[in-house]
Order: C-alpha cells, then sequence, then structure tokens
C-alpha cells in the first residue's frame, strides 16, 4: 500500500473546494482534469453522499467505481468499492480548513492497495511523483 499526504493552500473559499470536490454534475471533467469524460459515470447521487466511476487515460485506461462521503462538513472521503487497479481498503480524503486570509488550505491523503499488476505498476509511480502528480489536479 502507498500514503501520500500533502497541503495546498488556495485562494477558495472551504466551500468552493467542497463544492467542486461534490460536483458530480457533466462538469467534472473539466473541474477535474485527470478524468476522462468517457470513464465517468454517476451511478447513485444523494445529499451527502455518491456513487462513481470515475477514470483517466494513463497506463492504457485505469478505473475506480467509488463509494464517496461528505457528510463531514470538513471532510470528503472517496472508498473504492471496484477498481482495475485498486483494491479494497483504498481510499482518498480531502480535508479542507479556511485560513486567515480568506482562502483554504486543502489537506489530501491517499492510500492506494493495488490489485492488479497494473495497480502495482501505478503504485510505484505514486511512491516516486505521486505528490507532485496529485497536486497538478488541485
Amino acid at each position: 500500500m502507498v500514503e501520500i499526504r500533502f497541503e495546498v493552500d488556495t485562494p477558495l473559499s472551504p466551500q468552493q473546494v467542497r463544492a467542486a470536490a461534490t460536483d458530480f454534475s457533466e462538469r467534472r471533467p473539466q473541474i477535474w482534469s485527470g478524468i476522462d469524460p468517457k470513464r465517468f459515470t454517476v451511478h447513485a447521487l444523494g445529499d451527502r453522499t455518491a456513487e462513481v466511476t470515475e477514470g483517466g487515460r494513463e497506463f492504457g485506461g485505469i478505473w475506480a467505481r467509488e463509494r464517496y462521503d461528505w457528510s463531514d462538513p470538513d471532510r470528503v472521503v472517496a472508498r473504492v468499492l471496484d477498481s482495475n487497479i485498486f483494491g479494497p481498503g483504498s481510499r482518498w480524503e480531502l480535508r479542507v480548513r479556511p485560513t486567515a486570509a480568506g482562502g483554504s488550505r486543502v489537506e489530501w491523503t491517499s492510500l492506494r492497495q493495488p490489485s492488479s499488476l497494473k495497480g502495482r505498476l501505478v503504485v510505484l509511480v505514486l511512491r516516486v511523483a505521486g505528490r507532485q502528480h496529485l497536486r497538478g489536479y488541485l
């Protein structure tokens, strides 16, 4: 398993960050550049949860079906239900805190357990360049 943690400061308010993280409209692939529109499907959407398949073109195509939960006002968590690269226990978490300047500090934690050969390759790449790669999405 690989664990990646980092923080990013943004001028966006915590509400704006949370709104972007929980926007499951057709705009999501535009908001989050790593999502391939062809690999984006919303299976269920509630007031504080969603079940979504998302993926990218990297490594010949990767995807994960995840259950999002944003019932905690400071945090969004996505847990893997099924994936072609990540196994049970894999998840990521975005925690948002206001800053004195009126923006936000975004704390990212990603825990990824590979479930396939391709997953082991992805985890290896994440160990080496995961922080930089994931920061680019934020």
